[in-house]
């Protein structure tokens, strides 16, 4: 599986969010930072998303959406926002379509997730890609440094 490279075009995926709405990412005109993770309610998951959740003003700062993806059902995505009180989208993937769509590599032999964060710029084209599945936090700086770097 080739990976997405810079310059790529944001994948045009639908799922369903913790409300159960359906989203389809690549519709709104703005810059999008996409990340993926691999469960809901584990430490470095948390860490994560509460990263996010605590720099939400400033992906707003720079018109950018934020958008969290895991296999995980709508349910338990909705227990995971409301019980860290995330400010940001967290999308179903129980297929693993978008997965697929973004070409996420899996770690330990292919049985976990992996943890990638893609930041798109506002004509969709991938402009920075930060994949890291111990530096849980340092997506968030990551994903900033690049959207204001453009």
């Amino acid at each position: 599986m080739s990976e997405l490279r810079l310059g790529n075009q944001l994948p045009s995926i639908t799922l369903k969010n913790q409300d159960g709405e359906i989203v389809n990412i690549a519709t709104e005109s703005k810059a999008k930072v996409v990340y993926f993770y691999p469960k809901d309610d584990t430490p470095g998951c948390t860490l994560e998303a509460c990263s996010f959740r605590d720099q939400f003003s400033a992906f707003e700062d720079v018109g950018a959406l934020v958008f969290g993806i895991s296999r995980d059902s709508v349910a338990s995505h909705k227990k995971f926002a409301n019980k860290n009180r995330l400010n940001f989208q967290l999308l179903s993937d129980p297929k693993g379509e978008a997965e697929k769509a973004f070409k996420v590599s899996r770690n330990l032999f292919g049985l976990i997730p992996g943890r990638v964060t893609f930041i798109f710029n506002a004509k969709g084209e991938l402009i920075h890609k930060f994949n890291s599945a111990m530096m849980a936090t340092k997506h968030v700086k990551e994903a900033l440094a690049a959207l204001k770097s453009t």
